[in-house]
């Protein structure tokens, strides 16, 4: 799933959370009309997004000027990856030579055959050594690279600090357990006019999502470690559930509207109606440009629980029928674009601030070693946003176990929507049976790949 939104496309530089896709046909020829070497790549801002569209666009120029060799194509299109078409153009050959990709994307791409190895080439990428071992690991598969990482997310308890003191409650000291959650939600809705103390998603695949990052946090899993079969119906997906059912039906501190989704979630907390909800870093803004919100108010605590938390992210892989140039020419670009610490799309930081963009959130950390160090100096010299606000969820994040979405996600999270809604919106939902019948689905599921 996105963090911003249905499924991830990571905050770019300023205006707009979510990068997008094409809509055009897309492998090219090797050469271009000139004698360069043509890419093709997606995940262009749209031109509705000014200042992200402009910054793509001066990055893509500076790199052909750097490599006049090279001629890039970009398409744009919202989002960067539609789930509903994605299949259906690699399997139509009408994907872009170099094309983003969610994380539980990965696998699913290089078992139908749709991705080139990108092993024999990975010495043209500069940077790949220096990005984090774990996200590197998503995109190898049985030794193999097929992708490289661009971002990640991990999630966390966003809440607002100006609700926090009105209720009593120190803004210093977030929750760190459920039943802490639970405690500080019921003080919070007791302030009334409106106020709810947490929100979640129960609707269209986004409780889904949220229950396995809460499942995650209380140690639970949503499959079994080979895959094959469901982990839900367990102690654990019972404390979620019972947990969620008590703030709504006991507690009354979750409100009496439900089937809620993330846009709903952000406006609340946008307009200071919200205490807490379960978002990653790249919401904060949106919270701040769309919804209202202001940044001294808003908080970002790491997954309460202790045990786990959910990370996302996405990528891009190449064609299977890009020739050897092109793979190389796609690498040099992507080094260029996103894998440079403190420069290009992403990493520009005093861009960014200059356009009123917010630096210093607390994404987690592509790169390790020297790269980090470089990338984490040139985003501190450029904060500006109150990155005290965010000192608990990096502290926190050191302790759990990050932990990447299941096999067949949207799928699985279809089946756990219900579960989730069920509760939220019926006093009397069966909790067992919920668990049982959505355990059994999902083995239908996992059984059909």
């Amino acid at each position: 799933m996105s963090s911003t939104g249905f499924r991830h496309a990571f905050l770019a530089i300023g205006v707009c959370s979510s990068l997008v896709l094409t809509a055009s046909a897309c492998g090219s020829g090797d050469e271009s009309g000139s004698g360069k070497t043509r890419i093709t790549v997606n995940c262009e801002p749209p031109r509705s997004a000014k200042v992200d569209r402009t910054f793509f666009e001066e990055d893509v120029a500076a790199f052909e000027r750097q490599n006049p060799d090279i001629d890039v194509v970009a398409h744009d299109a919202f989002p960067c990856q539609d789930p509903k078409t994605f299949d259906a153009k690699l399997a139509g050959g009408q994907m872009e030579d170099v094309f983003y990709t969610y994380f539980t994307d990965a696998r699913h791409v290089v078992d139908i055959g749709q991705a080139a190895d990108l092993t024999p080439y990975l010495k043209e990428l500069k940077s790949y050594e220096t990005i984090q071992r774990q996200l590197r690991d998503i995109y190898t598969v049985d030794g193999k690279v097929y992708g490289i990482p661009r971002t990640g997310y991990s999630m966390g308890l966003i809440y607002n600090r100006a609700l926090f003191e009105r209720a009593g409650l120190d803004p210093d000291e977030p929750p760190a357990t459920w039943d802490e959650v639970r405690a500080a939600a019921k003080k919070i809705a007791a302030l009334g006019d409106g106020t709810v103390g947490y929100a979640d998603y129960s609707a269209q695949n986004q409780g889904g999502w949220h229950f396995t990052a809460e499942l995650y946090s209380q140690g639970g899993d949503v499959v079994s470690a080979d895959g094959k079969k469901a982990t839900v119906d367990t102690p654990e997906g019972r404390a979620v559930l019972r947990n969620l059912h008590d703030m709504r039906w006991t507690d009354n501190s979750m409100g009496g509207k439900q089937l809620l989704v993330i846009n709903d979630v952000q406006q609340m907390m946008g307009s200071g109606k919200l205490g807490m909800y379960l978002a990653a870093p790249d919401n904060i803004p949106i919270l701040v440009k769309e919804k209202g919100g202001d940044y001294k108010d808003l908080a970002l605590a790491p997954m309460p629980g202790g045990q786990g938390t959910l990370v996302g992210g996405d990528g891009y892989m190449v064609n299977k029928k890009a020739t050897p140039a092109q793979i190389r020419a796609g690498l040099k670009w992507l080094d260029a674009m996103f894998l440079t610490p403190g420069d290009g799309f992403l990493g520009d930081y005093a861009r960014a601030r200059k356009n009123d963009g917010p630096v210093g959130l607390p994404e987690p950390r592509l790169f390790t070693g020297a790269a980090d160090a470089k990338d984490q100096r040139v985003k501190k010299a450029n904060a500006n946003v109150p990155v005290e606000n965010y000192q608990a969820f990096l502290d926190g994040n050191q302790s759990l176990e990050m932990r990447i979405e299941p096999p067949n996600a949207q799928q699985i999270y279809s089946v756990l929507d219900g579960v989730v809604s069920a509760v939220l919106t019926k006093k009397d939902a069966d909790i067992d049976q919920l668990l049982k019948d959505a355990s059994g689905k999902i083995d239908g599921i996992l059984a059909r790949g």
